[in-house]
């Protein structure tokens, strides 16, 4: 049963999420929040945010969104899943391993339409102070109100809070 469906990113100041097809900053401290939270859960993404990732990410179904799935080879992300909508990939989430929280990994288009659909339960942000000249952005996230946690950090020449938030 489907408990909680989230998103998890890292944002600048301007909501920036990344520039020229890639993230705006890896941090490492980030990165091994991310593989905690998410770790045995499925994730659910567009295409160009799939076709980034150096490799698949362990113990997590991958559900990738293209316009054109009889297009995209299945064999790539197999044993994964490829489907033609968010609302179809939160279905296939459902069936997953881990299903009590499904994650929308990104990117921009996919962040924007879960939250203006109203598909989302919770935010895991991290925010990093800044500018980062982004060409592509986290939309806006007012209605999420609700503060579950927030730490502020300062490493490794970044300052950056991270921050859960809930409707």
């Amino acid at each position: 049963m489907v408990d909680m469906v989230s998103i998890i990113a890292a944002i600048d100041d301007k909501r920036g999420i990344g520039k020229n097809g890639s993230l705006l900053f890896r941090i490492k401290e980030d990165m091994q929040r991310l593989r905690k939270i998410t770790d045995g859960h499925p994730l659910v993404m567009g295409r160009k945010t799939f076709d980034s990732f150096p490799g698949l990410l362990p113990n997590r179904t991958h559900i990738v969104i293209t316009r054109d799935p009889k297009a995209y080879h299945p064999e790539e992300v197999s044993p994964h899943v490829v489907v033609s909508s968010l609302e179809d990939g939160i279905a296939a989430a459902k069936n997953a391993a881990g299903a009590d929280e499904i994650f929308i990994f990104g990117g921009g288009q996919i962040f924007t339409e879960a939250i203006e659909k109203g598909l989302v339960d919770r935010l895991y942000l991290t925010i990093v102070k800044g500018d980062y000249s982004a060409d592509t952005f986290f939309p806006e996230y007012g209605q999420f109100t609700k503060v579950i946690e927030k730490i502020d950090r300062d490493v490794d020449g970044y300052q950056y809070s991270f921050l859960t938030l809930e409707k």
